[in-house]
């Protein structure tokens, strides 16, 4: 009796199937990433550009140590305390003359910050500072130039800054009213320039 022959399995369309799950599997599938923080980098200086010096009294320095300890200008500071001593810095306006602040309400100390656009935030950690503590420090610090901003913005258009940069953001938001929405934008910046500076960890 002939042994009768098994039939072939015609493979030539597995490729084309194949293709057509790893497309599916890209499109659908979903990556994780790595959250950060919001920073927007300042622009090239041109290489002719003088290097400016900055007052002492213009500096509010700030270390997070190993130990998650708070030393804002070398005293210790609890980080609940942390945000109304930078907005008492940066709102200070103890400058005379063209560097007088007529909108700051801050008491107007001769050996505190000249004006907002002078204050610089100095922020310093240690190599072994953790995570969790970084972060509080920085969102205390953001916080205390959003306060500001929002106050200003209230004062001068009647809403919050905060509110004006989400509605700018928003893809859906009349693009006819974006370029007003722009212009406050930058007035208030102007008003409140968040000139947070991080130095080199220390060892």
């Amino acid at each position: 009796m002939a042994r009768r022959n098994a039939p072939e399995v015609n493979a030539g369309s597995m490729a084309d199937i194949a293709f057509l799950l790893l497309i599916f599997f890209l499109v659908t599938t979903t990556i994780e990433t790595d959250s950060g923080i919001s920073r927007k980098l300042p622009p090239i200086e041109p290489p002719d550009m003088e290097d400016v010096t900055l007052k002492e009294k213009n500096i509010f320095e700030v270390l997070v140590d190993d130990a998650g300890n708070i030393l804002v200008e070398e005293k210790l500071m609890d980080v609940k305390d942390l945000r109304q001593a930078a907005i008492q810095f940066l709102d200070n306006g103890g400058g005379n003359g063209n560097e007088a602040c007529d909108y700051c309400r801050g008491p107007r100390d001769p050996e505190s910050s000249d004006n907002p656009d002078k204050a610089v935030i100095s922020l310093q950690n240690n190599r072994q500072t953790k995570y969790k503590n970084y972060i509080t420090v920085q969102n205390e610090l953001v916080a205390a130039y959003n306060f500001l901003r929002n106050r200003e913005a209230n004062r001068l258009f009647g809403t919050d800054f905060t509110a004006m940069e989400k509605a700018f953001n928003d893809p859906e938001y009349p693009q006819s009213k974006k370029d007003k929405l722009e212009d406050r934008i930058k007035i208030i910046k102007k008003m409140y320039p968040q000139k947070l500076s991080e130095a080199e960890p220390k060892r």
